[in-house]
């Protein structure tokens, strides 16, 4: 039982180590780039909407399932002179998810079929 408990508090201050924040640059105004997020979010068939908000430019949203387990991460955009900040907050991305890559390629993917794609997709990080 002591080693049960001892690993249940290792994983509970273990989980908001990983938990960080990927910013991404954009060349693009913020409106556009709202666009492509919201479809990213809606339409991808992978993440359980929590909350948008179109005025403050922010959701949030469930990954995952009965396996990996549901992880939460959320989204928000800052405007930076002509262009446009996206922020993805997670708690997990690495070795086996990559949470905020796979949302950043819908991104781009939602981008391009709006005919805006401003870039091409970032290089994969190295895990």
């Amino acid at each position: 039982m002591k080693r049960l408990s001892a690993l249940i508090l290792l994983v509970a201050t273990a989980v908001p180590a990983v938990a960080r924040t990927q910013r991404e640059e954009f060349n693009i105004p913020c409106s556009t780039l709202w666009k492509a997020v919201r479809d990213a979010v809606r339409n991808s068939g992978k993440y359980g909407i929590i909350g948008i908000n179109d005025e403050e430019m922010t959701t949030s949203y469930n990954i995952g399932g009965w396996l990996s387990g549901k992880r939460t991460n959320s989204v928000i955009l800052n405007p930076h002179g002509d262009g446009c900040e996206m922020q993805i907050q997670t708690t997990f991305s690495g070795i086996e998810h990559d949470d905020a890559g796979d949302f950043k390629t819908r991104v781009y993917a939602s981008l391009a079929k709006m005919g805006n794609a401003p870039q091409s997709p970032p290089p994969a990080q190295p895990k």
